[in-house]
């Protein structure tokens, strides 16, 4: 601690430091005429679709281990799945984050959007983009395990029996909640600065807070957390109870991703201003 102050005294912090970048436009249409939008939204579809199609084969694959045997043992269980999720994001974000910040999902897209992160024609595509690739990727898996995709529902998000709509769909505001969270606190740019002697690498909690939700929430809505996620394997799947749930797919994670967008940025960033403020005013604190 005293290290730290002594570092502080020197002005190690400045100014600059703890500056954020310009806020993105709200309508940037010279994206539009650059490469590394379209190799950015190339990034997204190629992410989503090798997303979607290992976690969603991970999940058919353990329904179709466990069926008919009577060891609750067997297979990977839901803490497989839930290593699956969050270990492919890890792997994917980290993969993509250079080229197109490592979104992988329309909800952290939203979220980053309300943020000023990113403009209302990167949000959209990468939109687009994601929901897309999420549609090739579990038409893969269907592609490729027929015999068993149609028996398993497809990996489809539903709301499981003995749950209502209300408990669904909050688990979807929370869940989504801690995802963009951890993502604005894990991609802080004032993180390197105030906190720099603690390493992070940003893809690591970040597939450990999907990681952590699935474990919570595979029994009330198998997860989605993920509109696009939720979106592929409905359009593929095509089965009523699974469009008669996609609402909360998507409202769910909205809403949890504006709260994240909301706490981060107005009440946890403004109160880091006022305690830098309060700091220099008195550094020997």
């Amino acid at each position: 601690m005293a290290k730290d102050i002594e570092v502080a005294e020197a002005g190690s912090f400045s100014a600059k430091d703890y500056q954020d970048p310009p806020p993105a436009p709200l309508i940037d249409a010279e994206e539009l005429t650059k490469w590394s939008f379209y190799r950015a939204l190339i990034a997204e579809f190629i992410a989503t679709m090798l997303f979607l199609y290992i976690t969603v084969l991970t999940v058919i694959g353990y329904k179709s281990q466990i069926d008919g045997n009577a060891d609750p043992c067997n297979g990977v269980g839901i803490l497989g799945i839930a290593w699956a999720f969050g270990g492919m994001i890890f792997v994917l974000v980290y993969c993509t984050a250079g080229i197109s910040g490592g979104h992988i999902n329309p909800a952290v897209t939203f979220g980053l959007f309300l943020a000023r992160k990113v403009s209302l024609i990167r949000a959209v595509m990468y939109m687009v983009a994601q929901c897309l690739g999420a549609i090739c990727g579990v038409g893969l898996v269907k592609a490729f395990q027929k015999s068993y995709y149609t028996k398993y529902q497809g990996g489809a998000n539903i709301l499981a029996d003995g749950y209502s709509t209300g408990t669904g769909l909050g688990a979807e505001i929370i869940g989504t909640f801690v995802l963009v969270y951890t993502v604005f606190s894990a991609t802080d740019p004032k993180r390197s600065a105030r906190d720099s002697h603690v390493p992070v690498l940003a893809p690591l909690p970040i597939g450990f807070a999907v990681f952590m939700v699935h474990l919570a929430t595979i029994p009330i809505t198998g997860t989605g957390i993920n509109p696009a996620r939720s979106l592929g394997a409905a359009v593929i799947y095509n089965n009523e109870k699974a469009w008669d749930d996609q609402w909360i797919f998507w409202v769910g994670p909205f809403i949890g991703a504006a709260i994240a967008a909301f706490y981060h940025q107005f009440i946890l960033r403004a109160g880091a201003i006022k305690a830098l403020g309060s700091f220099r005013s008195n550094p020997t604190v």
